[in-house]
This record gives structure tokens, C-alpha cells and sequence, in this order.
């Protein structure tokens, strides 16, 4: 009777404890291969160890679930719980995630990590309570020109067939106000694209265009800071409700702590990333500083019209600039300061030789 009693008090310990698993399946077009992979792996082991094995994180890479706007619709019907995105595939949900995503808004790393302390949480929640549990953003870099033929001005865009982002309402604007025709694509297509010559010019970052395989379909690499790159992960907020809410904690610590580092590498790998490029064969082409300050002013003058219509918060896009411009007067002023100082030592150093 005893070993009866204890046997049956086993199955309903273990019967609690299925009831109580969940399995978060997540989709990706990040190859099976990437670090990015390797890294989700490490993580989701690491979580189905720390719950006990009452949260399994199931991933699908390679693109294979099909492009985002399908992931997205896997999500809403409970085939999948979340997916890797770019911010702008998740704007008709939060139109303000893409914020950084901006067209020509950051000249370099540095603006943007000014801009990212204030902003990044605020975005985050913001994603959250629009119905996707997030981590943070992981930067791939830069956007620049990649193309079969040198492009160093606007005219050498016109009559070619460029690339944008499907969905990407924003982007497709800033395209058009430079006086050409987007050929809006799921990020999936994009290789294909390039191979059957449906697209000719694509702006990609370098860490995307060797992870995507872009490269061995391009000749040059135009270096202009077109718009900053980033990517996350997004889980359904109803999916991830149902996770017990020490195990929630245990998937937030984990996967946070994982974007932290991908973020931080992302730095080191857009430079090594645009190295491998060129040792790849892809020519590098400079823009002239005049005819990249005329692309940016019709860019942002292009944002703006799509704020003025309501496609983000134009609110917050102001505030946005508001620090960059912030950011850019105080390294004015460092670098008058510092040749300030410069020009003190020189002068004290020819005085002294002339005692």
C-alpha cells in the first residue's frame, strides 16, 4: 500500500510538473551556423537547466519558418511564441521601436550610445505594453551601399532597383524624397533578389551582408552611415504570461544578459566586418562630404513629413535629435577646448625657447 501511495503521489508530482512546462519556440533568419545561433543555444540550455526543465526554448533558424511578416502571423495564431526581428518589422505594433532605425539620423557609434542610455528602457517598455516581451536591442552596425556598380552620389542610385525592407514605410520615404524607386522585400528574399537581379543596390550592414551571404553578390561598398542597425528578440507577452513568474525572471536575466553581449561585440564586429569585405573583393567608395550632407538633409526633411503623418511619435523623434545635437555641441566644444589647449602649450613651449 505504502509503495502504492508513494507511487501515485509520484505521478501527480510529475503530472503538476508537465502542466507547469512551456516551450517558447522561436523563429529566425539567422543562419543555423552564426554566433547569434550558437548563443541563443547556450542560452536556452542554460534557462531549461535553471527552471528545471519547466521552460524549453525551441529555435528555428536559417529562415525557415518562412520570412517575418509570416513569423509574425505564426505568432498571433500560437504556432510560434516569438521571433528575431529588425525594430521596423515590429512598428505596426510600437510604432517608436524603430526610432533608432531612423534614416540618416546618427553619423557615428558614438551618438548613438549617447542617445541609447536615455532611450533604450523607455522603447523596451514600450514594446512590452504594445504586446511583446523583449530584451534589449543587439546593434549589427551600420547600414551603408552595397551595388555592382560604384555609387558615390545620387545620380549613380537613379534608375536602379533598390532595396528596402518590406513594410518599412519610413525607409521607402527617405528613397523616394532622393528621387528613387524602393523595391520593397522580406529581409529573407534579399539574397535571391540580388542573384536574379530583382534588386541591384542594397543597403545592409557589413556584419549582415557576410552572415546573409550578401557579398558574394555585390562588387562595392559604399561608406555612408545610412541608418543604424539593430536587432531583437520579441516573445508573444500572452505566451510569456503563462511562464510561472520566477522562470519569467530566469528567461529576462538570461536573455538580457546575452544581448548585453552581443551588443557590446557588435562594435568590434562591423569593423572586422567591413575589413572581411574588402579582403573579400568588395571595393570600398567614399562619398564626397558635400553630397553626403545634401542626402542627409533630404532624408531628414523626409522623417520628418513621416512623423508630421503620424507614422511615429514626433515627439519623441524630436527629442531624439534634441540629443544628438546635444552630443555633437559638446564634442564641438571638446575639440575647441582641446585645440585651445593645444595652441597654450605650443605658445609656452616657443616662449621657453626663447628664454
Amino acid at each position: 500500500m505504502r509503495k502504492l501511495i508513494l507511487l501515485s503521489l509520484a505521478l501527480l508530482l510529475g503530472g503538476i510538473g508537465q502542466a507547469h512546462a512551456q516551450t517558447l519556440k522561436i523563429a529566425t533568419i539567422a543562419p543555423e551556423a552564426s554566433d547569434w545561433m550558437m548563443g541563443m543555444r547556450a542560452g536556452a540550455r542554460e534557462i531549461k537547466e535553471r527552471t528545471d526543465g519547466r521552460v524549453t526554448i525551441k529555435l528555428y533558424g536559417g529562415g525557415v519558418q518562412g520570412s517575418d511578416s509570416q513569423v509574425l502571423r505564426k505568432i498571433r495564431i500560437g504556432q510560434l511564441q516569438g521571433g528575431a526581428f529588425t525594430p521596423s518589422v515590429l512598428s505596426d505594433t510600437y510604432q517608436d521601436i524603430a526610432l533608432y532605425n531612423m534614416p540618416m539620423v546618427f553619423n557615428d557609434q558614438a551618438e548613438v550610445d549617447y542617445v541609447r542610455e536615455r532611450f533604450d528602457e523607455r522603447l523596451i517598455t514600450g514594446l512590452e505594453a504594445a504586446g511583446f516581451v523583449s530584451f534589449g536591442f543587439a546593434a549589427t552596425g551600420f547600414s551603408v551601399i552595397l551595388s555592382n556598380d560604384p555609387v558615390d552620389s545620387v545620380d549613380d542610385l537613379k534608375n536602379k532597383k533598390v532595396w528596402v525592407p518590406q513594410g518599412d514605410p519610413v525607409s521607402e520615404a527617405a528613397l523616394k524624397a532622393l528621387g528613387l524607386n524602393p523595391a520593397p522585400l522580406p529581409l529573407s528574399d534579399v539574397f535571391t533578389g540580388l542573384q536574379t537581379k530583382l534588386i541591384e543596390i542594397v543597403p545592409g550592414s557589413p556584419i549582415g551582408a557576410l552572415v546573409l551571404q550578401w557579398h558574394t553578390k555585390v562588387d562595392y561598398m559604399t561608406d555612408l552611415p545610412l541608418l543604424y542597425t539593430a536587432a531583437l528578440t520579441a516573445i508573444d507577452k500572452k505566451a510569456f504570461s503563462r511562464l510561472k513568474p520566477q522562470d519569467q525572471q530566469i528567461v529576462r536575466d538570461v536573455m538580457t544578459r546575452l544581448y548585453k553581449q552581443y551588443d557590446e561585440k557588435s562594435a568590434i564586429d562591423d569593423v572586422e566586418a567591413k575589413a572581411a569585405l574588402v579582403n573579400s573583393g568588395v571595393e570600398r567608395v567614399v562619398v564626397d562630404p558635400v553630397d553626403a550632407a545634401e542626402i542627409r538633409n533630404l532624408v531628414l526633411a523626409s522623417n520628418r513629413r513621416m512623423g508630421e503623418k503620424g507614422l511615429f511619435s514626433l515627439d519623441l523623434y524630436d527629442e531624439m535629435m534634441g540629443h544628438i545635437a546635444e552630443y555633437r555641441l559638446m564634442q564641438t566644444k571638446t575639440l575647441a577646448d582641446d585645440a585651445e589647449a593645444e595652441d597654450e602649450d605650443r605658445a609656452t613651449s616657443v616662449a621657453s625657447g626663447q628664454e
